[in-house]
C-alpha cells in the first residue's frame, strides 16, 4: 500500500471515530437543548477554532466573490440542514438508530456521482448494491412506515428527517468534489463561519435558547463543535479532494457500527434485531457496489 493510500485510510479511520461517536452525543446534547440551537453552538465554536487555526498560519478568507456562493451552497447543504435535521430526528429516535440510517449516504452518493463526476459511473454491480441497501432501508424503518401507511408517525418523521440529512450529505460530498480542490482549512473555515451566520438567527427565531441547559449538554456540545465539526471538516474536504466522494463514503462501513456500539454499551439503547437486519443489508449493498480491488491513490 503506497503512503498515499495510507494517508487517505488515516484520514478515512479518524472521520470514522469521530462522526460515529458523534451520534451519541447529539443524543446527549438535545437532552436539554433544542435542535436548532444545539447546531448554532456547534457551529460557532468550530467557525472559531477554524478561523484561529488559519489565521495562526498566516492564511485569509477569500474576498467577496463567486468562491462565496460555492462556500454557502456547502454551508446550507452539508453542515446546516443536515445537522438540524439529525438532532430534530434525534429527540424520538436512539442515537445507534440515527447512525444506521446514516449509512443510506453512500448509495445516495453512488447515483449522484454518476452524473456529476467523471469516472463514478454506476455499473450493474453499483446498481444491485444500491437495491440491496435500499432493501435495508425498508426493513430498517419497515415497509408500513415507508409507505405511510400506519405505524408510528412521530417515528417515522424522524426516522425521514435522518434520511433526509443523509441525503444532502450525499449531495454535499459530490458538490465539494467539483469545487473545492485545494486551500482545505480556508474553505472549511468560510464554510464553517458562512453555517454559522444562517443557524444562529435561526435559533433565536424558532428555539428558546436562554434555558439553562444540563452540563452533560453543554460538554457533548463543546465536543461536537470541537472535533466532529471544526477538525473533522478539514480532514473531510482534504479526503475529498485525494481520494473522491465514493472512497470517502466508505466512513459509512464503520460509522454505523461504531455508532451502534455506542448507543448500545455506553447509552444503554437496545436497537432490536430488526435495526441490526437493516445495517447489515445496507452494509453489503454498500460493498456490493465498490468495485473488486480498488486502489486508492
Amino acid at each position: 500500500m503506497s503512503k498515499t493510500a495510507i494517508r487517505n485510510w488515516g484520514l478515512l479511520l479518524s472521520l470514522v471515530a469521530m462522526w460515529g461517536s458523534a451520534f451519541m452525543f447529539m443524543k446527549i446534547a438535545v437532552a436539554t437543548v433544542a435542535p436548532a440551537t444545539l447546531v448554532a453552538s456547534r457551529l460557532i465554536l468550530a467557525a472559531l477554532i477554524l478561523y484561529c487555526v488559519m489565521r495562526a498560519r498566516g492564511l485569509a478568507l477569500p474576498p467577496p466573490g463567486p468562491r462565496w456562493l460555492a462556500f454557502t451552497a456547502l454551508a446550507i447543504l452539508g453542515n446546516c440542514l443536515p445537522f438540524y435535521l439529525i438532532a430534530w430526528g434525534q429527540q424520538t429516535i436512539d442515537s445507534a438508530l440515527a447512525g444506521i440510517l446514516i449509512s443510506v449516504m453512500p448509495l445516495a452518493t453512488l447515483v449522484l456521482a454518476h452524473f456529476f463526476v467523471a469516472g463514478e459511473q454506476l455499473s450493474a454491480r453499483r446498481a444491485l448494491g444500491f437495491a440491496i441497501g435500499f432493501a435495508g432501508i425498508v426493513v430498517l424503518m419497515g415497509p408500513a412506515a415507508l409507505m405511510g401507511l400506519g405505524g408510528a408517525p412521530t417515528v417515522a418523521l424522524a426516522q425521514a428527517a435522518v434520511l433526509t440529512g443523509a441525503l444532502c450529505y450525499a449531495g454535499n460530498s459530490v458538490l465539494a468534489r467539483r469545487t473545492i480542490a485545494s486551500d482545505f482549512l480556508v474553505a472549511s473555515t468560510a464554510v464553517m463561519i458562512v453555517a454559522s451566520v444562517l443557524m444562529t438567527p435561526i435559533a433565536l427565531i424558532i428555539d428558546h435558547p436562554w434555558s439553562a441547559p444540563s452540563a452533560g449538554s453543554v460538554a457533548a456540545i463543546a465536543w461536537l463543535g470541537v472535533g466532529p465539526t471544526a477538525f473533522a471538516t478539514i480532514l473531510y474536504f482534504r479526503l475529498i479532494a485525494a481520494a473522491g466522494p465514493s472512497f470517502m463514503a466508505n466512513v459509512n462501513y464503520l460509522s454505523p457500527v461504531v455508532a451502534l456500539l455506542a448507543g448500545t454499551l455506553l447509552m444503554g439503547e437496545r436497537p432490536g434485531p430488526t435495526a441490526v437486519a437493516g445495517l447489515m443489508l445496507i452494509l453489503f449493498g454498500i460493498a456490493l457496489s465498490r468495485p473488486p480491488r480498488a486502489k486508492v491513490a
